[in-house]
């Protein structure tokens, strides 16, 4: 199911304005009393549809742009917050970050500080060094089983079962896997197996991981963008940091072309962003501010994480810089 074949129909959803969410967006049922969000619009100088999107450093998001295009690219945009850390707004206009053929919902700095991201339709795991403007590595991910085609990837953060595991789910198929990565001895990342764990509804796209003691879920869970389903599910994960498909909630429904997610270290919120639909970023508000502020140094550096069962000496997550 190729996604253009929709752009129609959720173009007739568009938002109307940058402070109006569209398609009647809502929080579930069971998270609504603890929750709110705000639609930020859509960032400047990104072209439609937008993929996934991940933070460069406190005040700087990268999105991806003209989705599922050959044409695909990723965008920087620096974002405001207000004096309680929460992005309240875009600041300025976006800027030319790399090409990204293809790229879909699936965007996160991994091992090295490489960023990796997702191609569909073509079934692809691209890899950005440190540097560069374009893909050092392309990888086909059909002859290792991943059905075609992928739609995104995370990895699962420090602190949650499998920590460090490169997880990636197929849009089409629904099938969701644990990834192995080996280096290549140039900087980037061969995969070496992709082991099939479970498969889900909805169109899977970003994935975001949230601890449990957040208001409304007492374990372990993860969020996933739901893209056929125009919402976003809620599921505990297991010993593995799988999602267990039988305990999903709507977290958020009317969230048309739901598309990328991630976790803003600094504040604790949530953002998705949109395929189509207005071609929006929303941030969610009511999770757990982080226990201590991210640190920053006026130079950035990746942050080293410890992995477990990834086979990987560290992962790059997010960048710093001073605020």
């Amino acid at each position: 199911m190729r996604k253009f074949t929709k752009l129609a129909a959720v173009a007739a959803l568009a938002l109307a304005g940058a402070s109006q969410p569209a398609y009647a967006i809502a929080l579930g049922s069971g998270f609504a009393a603890d929750y709110s969000f705000l639609s930020l619009g859509t960032p400047d100088g990104v072209p439609g549809p937008l993929g996934g999107l991940t933070f460069l450093d406190n005040d700087t998001l990268l999105i991806g742009g003209s989705a599922n295009n050959s044409g695909g690219v990723i965008r920087s945009i620096d974002v405001t917050r207000d004096v309680d850390g929460h992005i309240t707004s875009f600041n300025g206009s976006s800027a030319a970050y790399a090409t990204a053929p293809g790229i879909d919902g699936g965007l996160e700095f991994g091992p090295g500080g490489v960023l990796f991201y997702t191609s569909y339709s073509a079934n692809l795991l691209g890899q950005i060094k440190p540097g560069s403007t374009a893909p050092d590595k392309i990888i086909d991910l059909s002859p290792l089983g991943v059905a075609s085609s992928v739609g995104t990837l995370t990895f699962v953060p420090a602190g949650f079962p499998g920590a460090g595991q490169m997880k990636m789910a197929s849009y089409n198929a629904g099938t969701w896997y644990d990834i192995i990565l080996t280096p290549d001895g140039t900087g980037t990342y061969d995969v070496t197996s992709a082991t099939l764990r479970v498969t889900l509804p909805g169109g899977p796209e970003g994935i975001v991981y949230v601890q449990g003691g957040n208001p409304d879920f007492t374990v372990d869970s993860v969020l996933i963008s739901e893209y056929v389903g125009n919402s976003v599910g809620a599921y505990e994960i297991d010993a593995n940091g799988d999602p267990v498909v039988g305990t999903r909630r709507d977290f958020m429904t009317g969230l048309s072309g739901a598309e990328g997610g991630v976790y803003d270290p600094f504040s604790g919120d949530f953002l998705f962003s949109t395929f189509g639909g207005g071609d929006q970023v929303v941030v969610v508000r009511g999770f757990n501010a982080p226990e201590e502020e991210p640190p920053v140094t006026g130079v950035p550096e990746p942050v080293t994480l410890s992995l477990f069962g990834a086979g990987l000496a560290g992962i790059g997550a997010i960048r710093r810089r001073r605020r």
